[in-house]
């Protein structure tokens, strides 16, 4: 039997389109040209040589989520108000999702000019670090939004009737209408964990922040939507339940040792994840000089289930940190 969209859109879901990115910017990029107000002066994105980095789409309880951080690198060409031909290179470290959409940082520019310097090629070099930038990230402006059309049907599941769905009747007979009774009370049924085999996931990030912060954006309900973007449930306690990600993992804690572990039992709320059954997570913090180092460990994990979630750690845990400014390396 199929899915409702409300419950097939539910749970995660994570899809890697790092080349599609790479091509994206590659033919995007090239069609930027700028004109000066010298006569014959104009700049141009001439090649992409270099994209590095990931670009995912997540989906977290129907919510398309553009997931990427690209350093980019080009070759920018013009031509002088004299006539000289112009070359040189551009690197942006950081293109992101949190540059992007969230403005949580400016984009950074890395220039360089090969032709010999004169006053006309200086004036053409200063219409690109002038102009150039505008017209990127107008460009980069774009690319979440391609991301989201271009693949974001490839995650989610429609609500409208599908096209070549069963054809409505044509002797145009009334559907039978849905009894008025009262039914009877159902009893619920009682969910027995299943017996799986399992593995355990573990994923490391080193955070620039102390660990006693990072402790209270794990437990304090006040804090964790900062870093998921969802409404939380936590009372850090032993025993009692919490709730992330709008209720997309549920479970109860076990143990807390401030600043330093955390012990929690961790469902996924998702069809692919087996009914009734809780995995384990222990996070544990250790802190240096000038950073924490944060390890998630995911015991009980369904055989089959690891890589998915552990892009999902990756993709929720470690980037929701990295989405505030915590800066991390993997």
């Amino acid at each position: 039997m199929a899915l409702p969209p409300s419950t097939a859109n539910w749970h995660w879901k994570n899809k890697n389109v790092s080349r599609w990115g790479t091509e994206w910017f590659e033919r995007e990029l090239v069609t930027i040209s700028i004109k000066g107000e010298s006569e014959g002066e104009v700049v141009s994105v001439n090649k992409v040589t270099e994209v590095d980095g990931d670009v995912e789409l997540g989906q977290r309880k129907s919510k398309l989520i553009t997931i990427y951080d690209c350093k980019i690198a080009l070759d920018w060409s013009g031509t002088a108000s004299d006539g000289t031909e112009v070359t040189g290179t551009l690197t942006i470290p950081e293109v992101s999702h949190e540059i992007t959409l969230d403005g949580l940082s400016d984009y950074v520019y890395d220039w360089s000019v090969s032709t010999g310097r004169t006053p006309a090629v200086d004036a053409l070099f200063s219409l690109a670090k002038s102009k150039l930038p505008a017209a990127l990230e107008a460009k980069f402006a774009e690319f979440p939004v391609a991301l989201v059309d271009t693949h974001g049907k490839d995650l989610t599941v429609s609500a409208d009737p599908s096209r070549t769905g069963t054809p409505a009747p044509s002797n145009g007979a009334t559907p039978a209408l849905a009894s008025s009774s009262s039914p009877a009370p159902v009893t619920p049924k009682k969910v027995e964990p299943q017996k799986l085999n399992t593995k355990t996931v573990n994923v490391e990030a080193t955070f620039q922040a102390p660990a006693d912060d990072l402790f209270t954006l794990l437990t304090d309900e006040k804090r964790i939507p900062i870093w998921t973007r969802a409404p939380a449930q936590s009372t850090p306690q032993a025993g009692s339940d919490y709730s992330l990600f709008g209720g997309g993992v549920k479970g109860k804690y076990v143990s807390l040792t401030p600043s330093r572990e955390i012990v929690q039992t961790w469902a996924l709320q998702s069809p692919t994840w087996p009914e009734g059954h809780s995995a384990t997570l222990t996070t544990t913090l250790e802190q240096s000089s000038d950073s924490t180092k944060v390890k998630f460990s995911l015991a009980g994990v369904p055989t089959g289930m690891e890589d998915e979630i552990k892009r999902n750690i990756e993709g929720y845990y470690v980037h929701g940190f990295k989405s505030i400014g915590l800066g991390t390396e993997l």
